[in-house]
């Protein structure tokens, strides 16, 4: 630990930190502006709630298999090429988007955009890992995933008034030309890291071999983890899909007010994100066993989250309790971005770190493609513009989140899967 804490960089691994923050909210940008363009979309081209609900869900379609592939390809790959293609297609297949107008094209450029967005996330905190060493990796991945957190306030502010002056379509033509602009700063600035090499050289027993999957996958940890992920994924899709529909056509918010209220989402969202995700790492630097500053930690944070997506069922909530329990319920859910990963990294030797954070991604996409769908179900189902069908979609997916923390508290514990591990593996001389 000693040669990886004098060989830790700490000015060149937050420069690529604040760059891969950059990358996410490109990723966010490309993800949200189909929630924020759903009212002139569905007017314009006569969609119903259920066919924009598919197009929402349609990112993730392939989402699952290509952020497998990509983490498996991140163990042998350089993750700098790896991110530097992805950008560079995010910001292409966002052209068709101005010309294209039946039901199935949308969806056909979603579903490629899904499939380029799959690895993101695991092959960016998997990069990023290779700067930063084990207790200090939580606080540069909650400014990764606060980087998605601001593409929200980005988009909030952006994307109506782009919409208002310029019209939905004109939006996808400024995403294109923001991507394009990452690509060409990652290609000037992006390094890869050399920490793992250092573990890798540190390590002997279990830890430095690789492990079968057939027993990583099967460990409570992992296993409760992509549970949690799942449950928080579930949340962040409904929020990008729905929520600014709702808050316009549920609660009566003009689309101006919705991009500003979109902006406060993001600042109360992302100085939480970040400070829980501080407090877990500075709980574990000083002694706190990862099972409790990081499990039970995680856990917590979720079922706070449930409970005040459901409350939302509740009769006679004002507008404001409504989005202060909206916006406090995203931001607990996204502790799970960033804590979450690092209990993969500790119980995961680092030549499978890639695929094991990608599985998990892929589990989490299934979240991505069923909320948007299930939520456009129970609005239709109140004629779309009866703001009990949103409460409904809020109330299951605080369902989801309660359940998976409950789970999280008693499974997530990665003493235990470290321990089991070293008790099968024999001794050497």
């Amino acid at each position: 630990m000693n040669n990886l804490e004098s060989s830790y960089r700490p000015r060149a691994a937050w420069t690529i930190a604040g760059l891969l923050a950059v990358m996410m909210l490109v990723n966010f940008l490309d993800k949200v502006v189909i929630g924020l363009v759903a009212v002139p979309m569905m007017k314009d081209l006569d969609l119903t709630p259920t066919e924009f609900g598919l197009i929402g869900g349609s990112l993730h379609w392939l989402f699952a298999i290509s952020a497998v592939a990509g983490g498996f390809l991140a163990n042998r790959k350089p993750t700098r090429t790896l991110l530097l293609g992805m950008g560079l297609f995010w910001a292409l297949v966002q052209l068709p988007m101005l010309f294209v107008s039946s039901l199935w094209a949308i969806v056909a450029c979603r579903v490629l955009l899904g499939i380029s967005e799959g690895p993101a996330s695991p092959v960016a905190t998997h990069a990023l890992y290779k700067w930063f060493p084990d207790d200090r990796r939580s606080l540069p991945v909650a400014l990764l995933h606060s980087g998605s957190a601001m593409g929200l306030l980005v988009a909030g502010i952006m994307i109506p008034w782009v919409s208002l002056h310029y019209g939905w379509r004109a939006n996808f033509a400024v995403l294109a030309a923001v991507g394009l602009v990452w690509c060409l700063l990652w290609l000037k600035l992006g390094r890869e890291g050399g920490l793992d090499r250092l573990v890798g050289k540190a390590q002997v027993g279990p830890g430095s071999a690789p492990i079968p999957y057939r027993r990583l996958l099967r460990d409570g940890t992992v296993l409760g983890n992509y549970l949690c992920h799942f449950a928080a994924n579930w949340s962040l899709a409904l929020t990008l899909t729905w929520v600014p529909a709702y808050l316009e056509t549920g609660l009566g918010i003009d689309s101006l007010n919705t991009g500003r209220l979109f902006g406060l989402f993001v600042l109360v969202t992302t100085p939480l994100s970040l400070f829980m995700a501080w407090w877990s790492q500075r709980l574990l630097r000083r002694g706190v066993p990862s099972r409790l500053s990081r499990g039970v930690f995680v856990s917590v944070c979720l079922i706070a989250s449930g409970l005040l997506s459901m409350a939302l069922i509740l009769p006679g909530l004002s507008v404001p309790l409504r989005i202060a329990c909206m916006t406090l319920s995203g931001g607990l859910a996204l502790v799970m971005y960033s804590v979450g990963p690092a209990m993969l990294g500790e119980v995961t030797p680092n030549c499978q770190r890639g695929s094991i954070l990608a599985i998990g991604n892929a589990v989490a996409s299934l979240a991505g493609l069923s909320a948007p769908v299930v939520t456009g179900l129970l609005v239709q189902a109140a004629d779309g513009i009866d703001p009990a069908g949103y409460a409904e979609g809020f109330v299951v997916c605080g369902a989801i989140l309660v359940g998976a923390g409950l789970v999280g508290l008693f499974a997530l514990d990665p003493q235990r899967s470290l321990g089991q591990r070293t008790d099968r593996v024999p001794a050497t001389a």
